[in-house]
C-alpha cells in the first residue's frame, strides 16, 4: 500500500492546505476516506464567491453556504461573501447572525449588484473583529455600539452612511492602522486615528483633514474634479501646510486627481512646517495651466529633501489665474538652493502640450545631481518628435542620467487614467559627454502593463488579504 503523505501531515498544515482551496473543493475532500470526512469542517477561513457555484441547477448558492455553516465545527476567523446573485437580505442576515456567535476576526462582504444591503445590528457585536471590508452596504450602528476595539484594517466602498457615523466609527477603533475608502460622498473627510499608518482614499471626498493622526507612512488621496474645490475647504491659512504638519513620518505620498487643487487653496506660504524627512516616494497630478498648482508642487518638493522617486501626471485644464504665482514660480526656478540630492528616478506622463511642463523638466534636470533615469510618456503622438528634440537640448546636473521616451501603444491596448491613456513603449536616449544622443522608437509593448492608479485597497491585498480589486461596476 502506498504511503498517504498528505493524510499524515500535522492537522494545522492540512487545514492550511484546505483553506487555500475553493470551499467547494475543500468540502469534496470528505469523500476521500473516513479520516477525511470532517476535515473540511474545521477550516477557519471560509470564502464564498463565484467558485462556489454548483453546476447542478437544484443546488443554489444559498444552499451551499447554509450547508457549510451548519456542518462547520469550531471557530470561524475569516468569512468572505462575494457572489450574491439570487441571495436575499434575510439570507445574509442569517449568516451574519451565525458569525456573531463565532468570534469572527475578518469579515468581507461585497454586494456587486442591485440593492444596498443594510448591515444588521448584531454585526456590531463582533468584538474580536480585526479586518473589515464592506462594499455597497448601508451602515447604521446601534446606539449601544462602542466601536470595534480590536479593528486594525478597514475598507469601505460605495457605502451609505452619514459623516457623523463614519467619524464616530473611526474614533472608536483605537488600534486602526489601515484605512481604504472609495466613493464616500463627504465634502470634507475628517480622520481621527492615532495609530493610522496606511490611508487610501479614492473619489467621493473633496478634502481630507487629519486630526490626532501623526503616524501615516503611506497615503494616497484621489479626488474628483470640482470647479469650486478651492472654495469648499474649511481651513484657514495654507492647506498644504496644514496637510503636511500631520505627516511627519510619511514615506510614500500620492496626490492624485484634483487633490493638489485643494492643497493649493489658502494663503500659500514659502515657509512650510518641518520637512518630510522620511518621504522617499512622491506621486502628484499637476495642472500645468495653473501657476498656483505648479507653485504648490514646488513647495511640496522643497519640503521633501529625501525623495528618491518622483512621478508626475501632467495635464492642462482651463486657464490658470495668478500672475503673482507665475512670477514666484519663475523666481524659484532661477534661484533654487535646495538640490534634490537623493532623487534618482523621475517619471512624467500624460499631456505635454503645455510650455510650463518643459520648464519644469528643465528645472528638475538642473537640480538633480544624482539622477539616474527620467522616463517621459506623452499621451498623444502629436508633437512628440518636437518634444524629444526640446528635452534633449536641456542641460543636466547629472552626466550619468538616462532619458527614456515611451512611445504610444496601439489604441486598443491602452489603459486609461482619469486624465488620459497610460502610454508604454521603449525608446531610450542616453546622455554622454562623448556620444551624440540617439533615439529609436519601438511599438512593442511592455509585458506587464500597469495603470498609474493603484487599485483600491491594493496595499491591503498584499498585506492582509483584503482588497476591492473587483471594483464596483460603474
Amino acid at each position: 500500500m502506498e504511503l498517504d503523505i498528505i493524510s499524515n501531515l500535522p492537522s494545522d498544515v492540512i487545514e492550511q492546505i484546505l483553506s487555500h482551496l475553493p470551499i467547494r473543493d475543500a468540502v469534496r475532500t470528505s469523500i476521500l476516506s473516513r479520516n477525511w470526512r470532517y476535515r473540511w469542517a474545521t477550516i477557519r477561513h471560509l470564502v464564498f464567491d463565484n467558485q462556489c457555484v454548483s453546476t447542478q441547477k437544484h443546488i443554489s448558492f444559498v444552499n451551499i453556504v447554509d450547508h457549510v455553516l451548519q456542518g462547520h465545527i469550531g471557530p470561524i476567523h475569516k468569512f468572505e461573501l462575494s457572489y450574491l446573485d439570487g441571495v436575499a437580505s434575510r439570507d445574509i442576515d442569517r449568516w451574519i447572525h451565525h458569525l456573531s456567535r463565532n468570534s469572527v476576526k475578518e469579515f468581507i462582504l461585497r454586494i456587486w449588484k442591485g440593492y444596498s444591503y443594510s448591515i444588521p445590528s448584531y454585526m456590531f457585536s463582533c468584538k474580536d473583529m480585526i479586518h473589515l471590508l464592506l462594499v455597497n452596504c448601508e451602515l447604521k450602528p446601534p446606539p449601544t455600539f462602542k466601536g470595534f476595539r480590536n479593528l486594525k484594517c478597514l475598507a469601505l466602498g460605495y457605502l451609505t452612511l452619514s459623516q457623523d457615523v463614519f467619524q464616530n466609527l473611526i474614533a472608536c477603533c483605537p488600534l486602526l492602522e489601515r484605512l481604504a475608502l472609495e466613493k464616500l460622498d463627504f465634502a470634507c473627510l475628517k480622520i481621527d486615528a492615532p495609530n493610522l499608518q496606511f490611508l487610501d482614499v479614492v473619489r467621493g471626498c473633496q478634502d481630507v483633514i487629519f486630526e490626532n493622526t501623526l503616524n501615516p507612512a503611506d497615503v494616497r488621496i484621489y479626488t474628483d474634479a470640482n470647479d469650486d474645490q478651492r472654495r469648499v475647504c474649511d481651513r484657514s491659512g495654507s492647506n498644504l501646510g496644514k496637510f503636511l504638519v500631520h505627516l511627519p513620518r510619511i514615506q510614500r505620498l500620492q496626490i492624485e486627481g484634483y487633490f493638489l487643487q485643494i492643497l493649493a487653496a489658502g494663503a500659500l506660504s514659502a515657509k512650510l512646517p518641518e520637512p518630510c524627512l522620511h518621504l522617499n516616494f512622491l506621486y502628484i497630478t499637476v495642472n500645468f495651466c495653473d501657476p498656483v498648482e505648479i507653485l504648490t508642487a514646488l513647495y511640496l518638493l522643497r519640503s521633501s529633501p529625501a525623495v528618491q522617486e518622483l512621478e508626475i501626471c501632467l495635464y492642462g485644464r482651463g486657464k490658470g489665474e495668478g500672475e503673482a504665482a507665475l512670477s514666484e514660480v519663475n523666481s524659484l526656478y532661477g534661484n533654487w538652493i535646495c538640490p534634490f540630492t537623493q532623487l534618482r528616478l523621475v517619471k512624467l506622463s500624460n499631456q505635454w502640450g503645455v510650455k510650463n511642463a518643459l520648464d519644469f523638466v528643465r528645472f528638475l534636470l538642473l537640480n538633480s545631481p544624482v539622477l539616474e533615469k527620467i522616463i517621459i510618456a506623452p499621451a498623444y503622438d502629436h508633437g512628440s518628435q518636437e518634444l524629444v528634440k526640446q528635452v534633449l537640448r536641456l542641460g543636466r546636473a547629472s552626466v550619468h542620467s538616462e532619458i527614456i521616451f515611451l512611445d504610444l501603444v496601439p489604441a486598443k491596448s491602452r489603459r486609461t487614467t482619469p486624465f488620459g491613456p497610460v502610454v508604454l513603449g521603449n525608446a531610450v536616449c542616453r546622455n554622454s559627454p562623448h556620444l551624440k544622443p540617439q533615439l529609436a522608437f519601438s511599438h512593442s509593448l511592455i509585458p506587464k502593463q500597469q495603470t498609474l492608479i493603484r487599485s483600491f485597497g491594493g496595499w491591503m491585498r498584499s498585506s492582509i488579504s483584503i482588497s476591492l480589486d473587483q471594483s464596483k461596476a460603474k
